[in-house]
């Protein structure tokens, strides 16, 4: 079978590679993919949102299955028009992918179908908003309503940290439209997890936890980013926990979903905090999270074609997990959210599968591996325990201490 890969980071590397075990799988591409994808499937360049070109490809190789691995395609309706040309997709729908590319959108829905989350209100006037943040005080969360490469939310500690939010948002449009509105939502205290599930229409099938590590220093400080590491299972999610999120989040929406016109098939992320009243969710992705895919694919004891196939067929793929722990540390661009440099040479990385090396920004030029991102790789490894994984992870990443041109956190797992 061939089979075409769509996006450029860690999660689609980490996808190639599990289809890459597959005995159905003769030939991967990637489009456009980076230096460490190109070692395991060949790369087209052809970008994610070049759908006209992408459908072309599908095509003239006969590609049995595509996944899409971003968000902006999916929203782009890169599902409806691979379907319309005959072609099998593994992705949600544009309509259905609205669930990510709005959160106002998103709040409406859990609201309309009883799915727990925070309490909210959505602006699109800088004086309305400030006006709210100033009734509801501090802390309090801030988020522009479109997509922003997971950057657009502020979780504000203190009334003038939202204000200023607000401002960057709604008045200096630092998110562009995906920050013409903005959904202020009620502070929910708790531990986060991911939770994320193959889904078709009104079936629902769980893969492990996962937790994220969004802030990009150690002890959870600094900006948001789009994650700094990850690591699966989340044990201290109790199979209670699981059995109301299963019951009250992942299958509640899924239901709903189908309801309002717009049945889901494809990965819904449920991004979710653990609060007294039982786990509530902060986001919902259309597709795999990353840094988390790069934590939990590796623990998936089944064959991933055969996953996506039995999904898109409504069959129960019947998924077997290693147990064990997984864990991942992001290597990043100095600067990095904010503005970083483009081009870094990167030192000799450990080959193998554990601890293994998943890469985001990375590419070629002139023969050499050099950095080509904000997250620039993924060093990961699966142990018995978690603390092992870190060992293992960490003994890997002393190659870049001595430079001044990348960071890590220090305290993944921790």
């Amino acid at each position: 079978m061939n089979v075409l890969v769509v996006g450029r980071g860690g999660r689609e590397h980490s996808i190639v590679t599990k289809l890459g075990e597959s005995k159905q799988v003769s030939k991967i591409f990637a489009a456009p993919g980076n230096a460490g994808i190109a070692k395991s499937a060949e790369c087209v360049a052809i970008d994610e949102m070049d759908i006209d070109g992408l459908v072309a490809f599908a095509k003239e190789q006969e590609i049995d299955l595509t996944v899409v691995g971003p968000e902006n395609p999916l929203n782009a309706g890169i599902a409806d028009r691979f379907q319309e040309a005959g072609l099998k997709i593994f992705a949600p729908s544009e309509k259905a992918a609205l669930l990510e590319g709005s959160k106002s959108y998103a709040k409406e829905f859990m609201q309309k179908y009883d799915v727990p989350t925070a309490a909210y209100a959505v602006f699109s006037d800088p004086e309305e908003a400030k006006a709210y943040i100033r009734k509801q005080g501090a802390p309090i969360v801030v988020k522009a309503d479109g997509l922003a490469a997971g950057k657009g939310v502020i979780v504000a500690l203190t009334e003038e940290e939202a204000l200023d939010a607000v401002d960057d948002m709604l008045v200096s449009k630092a998110f562009a439209e995906a920050g013409a509105t903005v959904v202020i939502e009620e502070f929910l205290d708790g531990k986060e997890f991911s939770l994320m599930a193959f889904v078709h229409e009104d079936k629902v099938f769980p893969m492990v936890t996962a937790r994220d590590h969004k802030r990009a220093f150690d002890n959870d400080e600094g900006p948001n980013t789009g994650g700094m590491g990850a690591f699966a299972p989340a044990d201290d999610v109790t199979q209670a926990d699981l059995d109301f999120a299963m019951e009250n989040i992942l299958l509640r929406t899924a239901n709903g979903m189908i309801k309002e016109g717009r049945p889901f098939t494809g990965i819904l992320y449920a991004g979710l905090i653990m609060t007294a009243q039982g786990p509530k969710v902060i986001e919902f992705n259309t597709r795999f999270g990353d840094p988390e895919t790069q934590v939990v694919l590796p623990l998936l004891k089944n064959d991933l074609y055969q996953v996506f196939h039995d999904v898109l067929d409504g069959n129960d793929p019947e998924l077997v997990w290693e147990d064990a722990a997984s864990l991942g540390v992001v290597i990043a661009s100095q600067g990095y959210p904010g503005s970083y440099k483009k081009g870094v040479q990167l030192p000799e990385l450990p080959e193998g599968s554990n601890p293994l090396t998943v890469h985001a920004g990375t590419k070629l030029e002139n023969g050499e591996l050099v950095s080509d991102g904000g997250r620039v790789l993924l060093v990961g490894a699966v142990a018995a325990t978690r603390e092992e994984a870190a060992g293992k992870v960490y003994d890997a990443l002393k190659i870049f201490d001595d430079t001044n041109d990348f960071f890590y956190r220090k305290d993944i797992g921790k």
